[in-house]
């Protein structure tokens, strides 16, 4: 499903991904988010609870084989990454919490991700299996590129701030690149796929939207920050999946397992483009209706 080529230069590529997500944190965002625990509950909950719940509720609907439903799984564990931030920047979000989100979820990614999905994926035994450990290791590997991220972000700010830009398009790049590369040579695979697969990888996504919106009008968080956790809550680091799944498993195991986070991470990109536009649009309605309130209120005065 991918060529050796395709394989290491995603490796590359979630090096540069995670050194832009390391590059947008600080040391002081750590102090910063330990004041705000209503941040880091939401971050936590939507993440490592709603998000796999989700994922689960999918799979066990749709009946998927072992091989699908532990792709679905494995994204639905799986924390955002710097791509949310980008979408959520451009539809006008709460970029402060949107970054406190994936701060939070980055932070917790290495213990939390193997549990999760050692927790949620316990009926799926034998050769389907991902084991936590495995997940474990490559998270740990990849905090090298985030740690060093940071240090470049602390020596000098403006140098951290160009990683953190080409880390977080690098990620949209990756999914565009498997667009182009990886469609035209599988046509045959997709048009062969039962709906029920395409309905779980276009599903996590949408239903991940809604299930975040849900949840933060439910904690009493405004429109706008509920649209932002609604971003990013249903977008998952579709790239990491893909590598985790590939360092995994080998031959017809790993092409069936592949299927789902890669339909994943190309739906992923339409289905939130179009949401951030839509949001745009609300957040942008809203700003003027405050504008013509305070106008109306001056010519009142």
């Amino acid at each position: 499903m991918l060529s050796d080529f395709e394989t290491q230069l995603l490796s590359v590529m979630m090096m540069v991904i995670m050194l832009g997500m390391g590059a947008s944190l600080t040391f002081k965002d750590f102090a910063i988010s330990l004041r705000k625990p209503t941040g880091i509950a939401i971050g936590l909950v939507t993440t490592y609870l709603l998000t796999p719940i989700v994922g689960v509720t999918l799979a066990t609907v749709l009946q998927l084989p072992p091989a699908y439903a532990v792709g679905l799984i494995l994204m639905a564990c799986l924390p955002g990454g710097t791509t949310s931030n980008i979408f959520n920047y451009f539809s006008k979000g709460v970029l402060s919490l949107s970054l406190l989100m994936t701060i939070v979820s980055t932070l917790f990614a290495v213990v939390l991700v193997p549990l999760t999905l050692g927790f949620f994926s316990q009926g799926i035994e034998g050769e389907w299996r991902i084991p936590p450990e495995n997940v474990a290791r490559v998270l740990f590997v990849l905090l090298v590129p985030t740690l060093i991220g940071m240090l470049l972000r602390k020596w000098n700010a403006n140098v951290g701030a160009v990683i953190e830009m080409i880390g977080g398009l690098l990620g949209v790049v990756v999914i565009l690149f498997l667009v182009v590369s990886w469609v035209p040579r599988n046509y045959g695979l997709l048009l062969s796929t039962p709906w029920q697969i395409y309905f779980a990888a276009i599903g996590l996504g949408v239903f991940g939207f809604g299930v975040g919106y849900a949840f933060a009008r439910v904690v009493r968080q405004d429109k706008r920050r509920a649209r932002t956790i609604a971003l990013e809550t249903g977008i998952q680091n579709g790239p990491l999946g893909v590598l985790i799944v590939l360092l995994t498993f080998k031959g017809e195991q790993q092409q069936a397992v592949l299927l789902i986070p890669v339909l994943y991470s190309l739906f992923i990109v339409l289905t939130s483009s179009a949401l951030t536009v839509w949001f745009r649009r609300i957040t942008a309605g809203e700003e003027q209706a405050r504008e013509n309130a305070k106008v109306g209120a001056l010519g009142k005065a």
